[in-house]
C-alpha cells in the first residue's frame, strides 16, 4: 500500500535477541510486546526483525500500538503497516514513524484512518 518509488527511511533491524538487549527484557516479555502490538515486525532476509526506530529511549514508542490498530482496521498487513510507517507520506511531510517519535500521533492516525 506504499509507492515503491518513495524511499523509506534508513533503520537498523533488530532480531528478537537484539530486542531483549535493547529493551532489557526477557524473551517472553518481548514476545508479549509483539503479541499485544506494542511492537510489530516481519521476516526480513528469513529472520524475524523489528525496525529499531520503533524503540525510543529503550521502550516501544507508546503511540505505535494505537496506530497499528488503526492500520490493521484499514486492512493493512504487518508488512504493509511497517512499510507505510517507514515511508515518507506527502500529507504528513515525513515518514509517519518520525512523526510518532515527535509526538504527532493524532495527525498520523488521522492520515492512517483515511487510508481505510
Amino acid at each position: 500500500m506504499t509507492d515503491d518509488a518513495t524511499p523509506q527511511i534508513e533503520t537498523d533491524w533488530l532480531t528478537l535477541a537484539d530486542l531483549t538487549q535493547v529493551l532489557g527484557e526477557p524473551l517472553g516479555r518481548v514476545r508479549r510486546l509483539l503479541d499485544e502490538l506494542q511492537l510489530v515486525g516481519s521476516r526480513r532476509d528469513g529472520v524475524f526483525k523489528v525496525p529499531a526506530v520503533f524503540i525510543l529511549d529503550g521502550e516501544p514508542i507508546g503511540s505505535l500500538r494505537g496506530t497499528l490498530f488503526v492500520l490493521h482496521d484499514a486492512g493493512f498487513t504487518d508488512d504493509e503497516a511497517i512499510d507505510w510507517l517507514l515511508t515518507s507520506d506527502a500529507s504528513i511531510g515525513i515518514p509517519p514513524i518520525e512523526a510518532l517519535r515527535a509526538g504527532r500521533k493524532s495527525e498520523v492516525r488521522r492520515v492512517a484512518q483515511a487510508l481505510g
